[in-house]
């Protein structure tokens, strides 16, 4: 067992000195404590948003309106301003390589930054072609490949608005996000590779492209034809593998897209200018189409990856992503701070655990990001990554990770600052995070992001520290969405975020904010845990119990509501071999009695196949819990939008 706070790294003077946000403090002229730097940024945005386009030379017109004006949610930022987020990540850059891709099969390809401007060029040509202009939409059915980096990149340069999901995700998923958004193209492939097998999509392309009237073309790429000839999927060029086409506009490959040569030019837009749109987890009803703004997202993501994850020039950023999840997103920013990208498409755990670490070293990743599952799966595996000369820093996101999670990297490997970072897709980035400034906890995440004033607010709606309350934002962030799409009134977008504290961003999870700025994030607070009126997040709950060999995964839900306690039910999926024996029931008992409190020990052990998760990976708990008290599955919880339907089954009424 580690104890929560318990120092696991420290920086030195030398990793001070060198660090990028010690550079921008300097120029800045402010104080070099980050709590006081963090506390200008959030009472002077106006400052220092300002300063970030300053310092970063964003490439654009700054305007002469005010920087910031109005207040959450109708907040206009640099108003007067244009620019193109494309023209700022295929600024000319010296040497090395613009982006780097590997697939679990083994494929890789490299591209110059040349070459990939000369790729977006052409496909910019034919997109152009195909009558896409500013303020369509062009639509990706793609996984983490370079043509998915460089479709992305040329709809922006022509103001155009992007928005991907992975081939993963089932039809009916994909028809709710796109139908919603009345694409002009769409850009699929014909299958995709995991855990060694292959998936053929054609059929399930088809059947969305048939679903979408607004289509002018879908464009195919033969991903999994070329990966079956053994090569990067890049110049392959089969004929159109629909079995019937798709009623909707013309079906051109991939090469016809690029085939023309064209300028690489980039249609400046207003700052808020759409630049994509981003779903929620969408596990009832339909998904909530978050559209995010060009300027907000330069801005937010040359900040948050130059400060906080300590990334610029000469780096190799990884971060284990899908197309449908947003840290793809954050991914590609490190083409605005100068760094390679690499893209990997495949499973985490294939051919074994080791996998992405071993990617890490062959790549010579300078910043290794995964979810918070992952490191946790690779202590419980044994592993001990090797190599990784290079690695200067690891991100953890996606769920809280224990502390444990900390003291195994930090054993492991030595003198590599881990950053657990907490954000969302709302936002496209983190709100809290790390700088290689703060030491690191085991458990705490050292610091809340520059520009971003993140509270907790108590029962009453007031701000609390040292204490577990809301995370909430009371001062506005470039990057919030600019709005949902198709909501005019903004009503939806409101009552997601705002109907709870009036002017006040609620995000949904609890968050405990130290004295020193540290905070720890307990998971979300709409499935909290109630037990005789100790509320706890689940993440505590389930370090406790995933630290057992035996368990797997766990999924833990209260069902009392109403001010009326209910039962604890707690559902395990066992590690190979292990088996839901009564001395394990009482072992986890005990456990978490003595680590919580008798409150929190559970009516009720039941090991299911499975925790149901959505396609990015969270755990499901609030459709479970709606199921447990009595609502349908097929009310609760969209199976199209879940990695594993299948174990839905497991779950029944109390």
């Amino acid at each position: 067992m580690v104890a929560e706070g318990e120092l696991v790294w420290e920086p030195g003077e030398e990793v001070v000195a060198s660090a990028r946000l010690t550079r921008y403090l300097e120029w800045l002229g402010r104080p070099a404590s980050y709590e006081d730097a963090w506390r200008w940024s959030v009472d002077h945005p106006g400052e220092f948003w300002t300063s970030i386009w300053d310092y970063f030379d964003v490439i654009g017109e700054r305007g002469d309106g005010p920087v910031v004006s109005g207040t959450m949610p109708g907040v206009t930022w640099f108003a007067g301003s244009s620019l193109n987020y494309a023209e700022n990540a295929l600024r000319p850059r010296d040497g090395g390589a613009a982006l780097v891709f590997v697939s679990e099969d083994g494929a890789r390809q490299e591209l110059t930054h040349d070459e990939l401007r000369e790729e977006v060029a052409r496909v910019r040509t034919g997109l152009r072609r195909l009558g896409v202009g500013r303020g369509d939409r062009v639509a990706a059915y793609v996984p983490n490949i370079p043509q998915a980096l460089i479709a992305f990149l040329a709809t922006a340069s022509l103001g155009a608005i992007w928005s991907a999901g992975s081939p993963d995700f089932g039809v009916p998923s994909v028809v709710d996000r796109f139908t919603q958004i009345e694409p002009k193209v769409l850009i699929a492939v014909d299958g995709y590779h995991y855990n060694g097998k292959s998936y053929d999509r054609s059929a399930a392309v088809n059947e969305i492209a048939a679903a979408l009237p607004s289509l002018r073309a879908t464009v195919w790429i033969p991903y999994l034809a070329a990966a079956g000839e053994g090569r990067a999927p890049q110049r392959a060029e089969p004929a159109s593998p629909h079995a019937t086409e798709p009623p909707h506009g013309e079906v051109i490959g991939w090469e016809g897209l690029r085939a023309e040569q064209g300028p690489l030019e980039f249609e400046r837009v207003p700052f808020d200018h759409p630049l994509w749109i981003l779903y929620s987890s969408g596990t009832t009803g339909l998904p909530k189409p978050i559209v995010h703004g060009h300027g907000g997202v330069v801005l937010e993501h040359l900040k948050s990856l130059t400060f906080h994850q300590d990334v610029g020039e000469g780096d190799v950023f990884f971060w284990y992503t899908t197309t449908g999840w947003m840290m793809w997103n954050y991914l590609i920013g490190a083409l605005l701070v100068g760094a390679t990208p690499v893209l990997y498409d495949g499973s985490a755990t294939h051919p074994s655990p080791a996998a992405l670490w071993r990617i890490a070293d062959s790549e010579n990743v300078t910043y290794f990001g995964v979810g918070a599952p992952y490191i946790m799966a690779s202590l419980k595996a044994g592993l001990h990554p090797e190599g990784l000369e290079k690695l200067r820093g690891v991100g953890s996101t996606g769920s809280p990770l224990p502390p444990e999670g900390f003291a195994w990297l930090a054993a492991e490997l030595p003198g590599v600052p881990l950053g657990s970072f907490s954000g969302g897709t709302d936002v496209c980035t983190g709100f809290v995070g790390a700088t290689v400034l703060h030491p690191v906890r085991a458990g705490i995440i050292p610091c809340r992001s520059l520009g971003a004033k993140v509270e907790s607010y108590d029962a009453a709606g007031k701000p609390v520290t040292g204490l577990v309350g809301e995370l909430v934002v009371t001062r506005p962030m470039p990057s919030m969405p600019v709005k949902f799409w198709n909501d005019p009134s903004g009503e939806r977008y409101f009552g997601s975020y705002f109907d709870v504290y009036p002017g006040v961003w609620r995000h949904g999870d609890w968050i405990k904010i130290n004295e020193d700025g540290s905070c720890v994030i307990y998971g979300r607070s709409d499935s909290t845990l109630n037990r005789g009126g100790v509320r706890m997040g689940t993440s505590e709950f389930y370090r406790v119990v995933e630290r057992f060999e035996e368990i797997a995964d766990s999924l833990v839900i209260d069902t009392g509501q109403l001010g009326q306690e209910g039962r604890l039910l707690l559902y395990v999926t066992l590690a190979e071999g292990a088996e839901l024996t009564e001395p394990l029931q009482r072992a986890l008992c005990d456990a978490l009695r003595t680590e919580l409190s008798p409150r929190h020990v559970p009516n009720e052990i039941h090991a299911v196949p499975g925790i149901p998760r959505t396609l990015s990976g969270k755990k499901l708990e609030v459709p479970v819990r709606k199921i447990l008290l009595g609502t349908p599955v097929e009310q609760a919880a969209n199976p199209d939008a879940m990695a594993n339907p299948e174990v839905l089954s497991h779950f029944r009424p109390v």
